[in-house]
């Protein structure tokens, strides 16, 4: 299978080769002969014995005009010292030079230039033919030159892989963070793929485009950082998340309201198991400009509820035997001790405010919670303490008997000793049982983090081929 590194590899030599031809490569010659200069002067005179005759002054320049070879049937005609000139070329410079050599000529007192200019044939490959042959002979010439460019570009990867390693036994060694050591390793590789690239190029007689490539690094990344913006925050967000450390791997944290365990985070993002069971993931941006709420940071959570109570209900022993109840929950801290609090007096009850601390590692914040409401629900009903609610409806649903009673005997009630107070049920120590604890329905009271690693390791990873920052 061919990898993206050998393609890599393939497209460099590749672009190595055609620059070093090219740098070779001049002005193209003409298929046939080279053409002379733009301007081609005609000599002033051309000696010829004296008194010459129009036979030997059109011999003459036909020869010389063959000569050149660049001209097809050449002809010249001379009748009294009037030149014509007849033939044809591929160049116009080349009629106008055989004009001007005409008029040069001694005993020449006019031209008359009837050499056509030919047109090529549509199918001619000739001019194509003499630009492969060109670029044949360049590309010979250059074979030294390509082989050692080739050589220094073997040598650099040579550097490049011997710098790494040596890069990762000195300084990369002393970077606990995996992602830093990635970053300052392609670093140090960049660095020396830069140089070598450099020497290429001078060995090749780039020596303008060499100094192009190093002063155009920085232009090219401040161009791709304005252009992938996003993407270059999110890959600095990642790098000092990695540095500063707010989480770790399965805290459970809240972000921009998102509440979740923590499952990976690369280059991109954070990714997240809510505590539905699905995956969530947020930029590092995000989370690096945002608000992070760690849960698990401190092991120890208070949790609190709120419980009212009757008017007519002791406050001092509601408050008693639901901080008992607290300090017999196995869920439940000594330390910071558990406490009842009056929050408030309403409309038909006075409120209580239960706090107390757990081991968020070890038990479920709900679960712990709704067991110990209902312990304490459960005593309080046991104590004969009301808990009305605000809304109260009286319904008697075998109606409300009516005795009528006479004055007399009205009278004798009144005179009758009072009724003795009901006496209240004696305070006992609280006591739990195991079984109260928790319900079937509650469940364990341990925490849900083992359940929602066990489904996540389940599900399918969104980001399957992705590198973890977390893991060292």
């Amino acid at each position: 299978m061919i990898t993206a590194s050998r393609v890599l590899v393939f497209l460099l030599v590749t672009g190595v080769c055609s620059l070093v031809c090219s740098a070779q490569e001049k002005t193209p010659e003409e298929p046939v002969n080279p053409p002379p200069a733009e301007s081609l002067p005609a000599p002033k005179t051309v000696n010829v014995t004296p008194a010459v005759e129009d036979s030997e002054i059109s011999a003459r320049l036909t020869r010389i005009l063959k000569a050149t070879e660049w001209f097809e049937d050449p002809l010249v005609e001379v009748d009294e010292g009037v030149a014509f000139l007849t033939g044809s070329t591929n160049d116009e410079k080349y009629r106008q030079w055989a004009g001007d050599l005409s008029r040069n000529t001694q005993d020449v007192v006019a031209v008359v230039n009837r050499i056509e200019i030919r047109q090529p044939d549509l199918f001619d490959l000739s001019a194509s033919y003499g630009t492969v042959k060109s670029i044949m002979r360049k590309t010979v010439q250059s074979i030294p030159i390509i082989l050692a460019a080739l050589l220094v570009l073997l040598f650099t990867f040579l550097a490049m892989y011997i710098s790494g390693h040596v890069a990762d036994y000195t300084i990369l060694s002393r970077f606990q963070n995996k992602l830093l050591r990635g970053v300052v390793r392609k670093g140090v590789l960049l660095l020396v793929f830069l140089l070598g690239i450099y020497l290429v190029l001078q060995i090749a007689g780039l020596t303008r485009l060499a100094a192009t490539v190093l002063g155009g690094t920085g232009l090219f990344g401040l161009i791709v950082g304005i252009a992938f913006r996003d993407i270059a925050e999110n890959f600095l967000a990642s790098i000092l998340i990695s540095m500063q450390n707010p989480f770790r791997y399965g805290d459970l944290i809240e972000v921009e309201g998102i509440q979740g365990y923590v499952q990976r985070v690369n280059t991109r993002g954070t990714l997240l198991m809510s505590l539905d069971g699905n995956h969530i993931q947020i930029p590092n941006s995000i989370i690096y400009k945002s608000k992070i709420l760690n849960f698990t940071s401190n092991p120890k959570v208070r949790l609190d509820f709120m419980v009212g109570v009757g008017y007519d209900v002791p406050i001092n022993e509601a408050q008693s035997i639901a901080k008992e109840i607290l300090e017999s929950h196995p869920a439940v801290l000594d330390d910071p001790e558990p406490t009842v609090l009056v929050e408030g007096l309403g409309s038909s009850t006075v409120n209580l405010r239960l706090y107390y601390w757990i081991d968020g590692h070890k038990f479920s914040v709900l679960k712990v919670n709704s067991s110990m409401m209902r312990l304490v629900k459960t005593k309080f009903e046991e104590r004969g303490f009301s808990m009305p609610d605000d809304a109260r409806e009286v319904i008697f649903p075998q109606g409300v008997p009516v005795t009528m009673v006479s004055a007399e005997e009205a009278a004798a009630a009144k005179q009758a000793p009072s009724q003795q107070p009901v006496p209240q049920p004696s305070r006992s120590p609280v006591e739990i049982q195991d079984e109260e604890t928790v319900t079937d329905a509650e469940g364990s009271l341990a925490s849900e983090y083992n359940e929602l690693e066990r489904q996540s390791q389940q599900s399918r990873d969104p980001e399957e081929d992705s590198t973890d920052l977390l893991s060292t």
